[in-house]
Formats: structure tokens, sequence, C-alpha cells
């Protein structure tokens, strides 16, 4: 689905990228996890070519190399969900959730029966679709979010830190969501987050990366019972459970 050759990224004196590679399977949920400037948002936006790599670096999508002037079209097989939500203030959900539908010229019909599946898959009432984003609560945004991501049925579906606002309860609710409907598509997935524990119940790989690098691609357990460099223990210990406040000592 994905493949990312000599992929790196530099904003006048800072390296935000360093010489990425990386393959991405289809019709898995692939995790990038790593501390806040570790290059994961950079890293996602050059894969849906809102950035362009520097010079020699080439992100390939279903075999065709991603560039400034087919990323427009291929970005059309590729959902995208923004932190936030990112929905527009001045539309409704529906809206906002038929926004390209509209704009490629689907009919009223069409867009109607997308919208009423998408609303049942995310399990979000109808009705709700009709107010602005300011009367929706965080959980409520994030699913209408998702379902202007999964309009026009894309190939591939880019999540960057998709639950990083919400509360502790909501947040866990829509993860159970989240999977159960990664795995009704079975499309292939790949999420921003820079929370360990949302990467192991989400993700079939982990990418961890520290200062724009890979430092360890895996599962969850491959990455805490064999890891590659000593950082990759202190980023999971540093995420402290529930477990080891109470008792004292690591779960």
């Amino acid at each position: 689905m994905l493949q990312l050759k000599n992929i790196s990224k530099t904003y006048g004196q800072t390296m935000a990228l360093k010489t990425i590679e990386l393959f991405i399977p289809e019709g898995k949920t692939t995790i990038l996890l790593g501390q806040s400037g570790s290059g994961k948002s950079t890293l996602i936006r050059i894969i849906n070519g809102l950035i362009q790599p520097d010079s020699g670096g080439t992100v390939f999508f279903e075999g065709i190399p991603v560039t400034p002037q087919n990323a427009l079209d291929l970005r059309h097989k590729m959902g995208y969900v923004i932190q936030e939500g990112g929905l527009f203030p001045h539309l409704t959900a529906y809206q906002n959730v038929a926004l390209m539908a509209g704009y490629l010229g689907w009919s009223a019909e069409r867009i109607d029966k997308r919208v009423t599946e998408l609303a049942q898959l995310t399990q979000l009432p109808v009705d709700i679709l009709n107010r602005f984003p300011t009367q929706l609560s965080g959980g409520q945004r994030q699913r209408v979010s998702l379902m202007r991501a999964l309009i026009l049925d894309p190939d591939l579906l880019l999540l960057d830190e998709p639950l990083g606002a919400l509360d502790p309860m909501i947040r866990s609710e829509l993860q159970t969501d989240l999977k159960q409907i990664f795995q009704t598509l079975g499309k292939t997935v790949v999420i921003v987050t820079h929370d360990i524990g949302e990467a192991g119940f989400l993700g079939d790989m982990i990418v961890l990366l520290r200062d724009g690098q890979i430092v360890q691609q895996g599962s969850l357990p491959e990455l805490v019972h064999t890891p590659a460099d000593p950082f990759v223990t202190l980023f999971i210990n540093a995420q402290r459970s529930p477990l080891e406040v109470l008792t004292g000592n690591p779960s």
C-alpha cells in the first residue's frame, strides 16, 4: 500500500526527518509513535502529499510515486483526520461530511445514502448531523471527522492524534469503536499518537520515532520484550500505569 524511500525533511537548520525507510502493509493498522517533535505529523503529511520530502525521497502509494502534480488526485483515495477534527464551524456536521462528495459532483441521493451508512458505522445518530460543530461533544466531533474522512471510501485512512484532546473515558470508548470500525472496513490505516497504550490497542505494527528517525518497528510485545535501543524501554516505562502508581512497582 505504502512505501517510503529515503524520506527526509529539513526546515531551515532543523532536520525534522532523517532518512526514513518504511513499508506499510495493506489492510493493517500502523502506528507512528513518539514524543512531540519526533517527526510523526511531518511524516503523515508527507505521505498524503501536503508536504514534499527533501530531494531524493519518494513516497509510493499503491506503487505510484506521490508528486506535486498527482498529490491532489491521490488524496481522493486517502481519508485524513487531523488533530482535533478540523471541522468547519460554519457548516453543519452533515455539510462537513458531504463537502468533498459535493465538490466532486455526487448527487444528493448518493451523498445522503453514504452519509447514512457512515452514521451507522460510527454509531452517530443521524439527527445530530443537523447540528453545528460547537453544538457537538468532543467525541461526536471526532466521529463526524471520521465520517468525512471515509465519505469517498478511501483505500488509505490517515489519523493524526485523533483522540488526543478527549477526556479519558470518551477516548477509551472511541478507541474501542475505532478498532471495530477498522476491522469491519479492512482498510490500511496509519495513526499518529504519543500514547503507548493506544498504540498497542489499535496497532498491528508500531513504528517508534525519536528525533526524526525510526528507533524500532514491530508489535508492542516486541518493543517491550526485545527493545532495539534503551530509548524504547525508557519511552514505554515513562507512561505510568495505574497499577504502578498503586503498587509503586512497574506493571
